[in-house]
């Protein structure tokens, strides 16, 4: 096993949280909602988006937090 700095740990956490949470609280119930296989390809196709938005969101305020500490330091 190659050795991991924490960095690279609380990075590997962070994606796993977040993609454990996109599969419960978005793709399942996208994928309970409808009954045929084409329309449930479709929602969970459709809940990428969504999935998207979260990572853009979380990059974003990563770079704010990064930036207002670059400056104060």
């Amino acid at each position: 096993m190659a050795d991991l700095s924490v960095t690279q740990i609380a990075i590997g956490v962070a994606v796993l949280v977040t993609l454990i949470g996109y599969l419960i609280f978005v793709l399942r119930p996208a994928w309970g909602s409808y009954g045929r296989v084409w329309e449930r390809l479709a929602a969970g196709f459709l809940s990428l988006y969504i999935l998207v938005a979260l990572v853009a969101v979380g990059g974003g305020i990563g770079a704010a937090i990064f930036l207002i500490y670059a400056d104060s330091a």
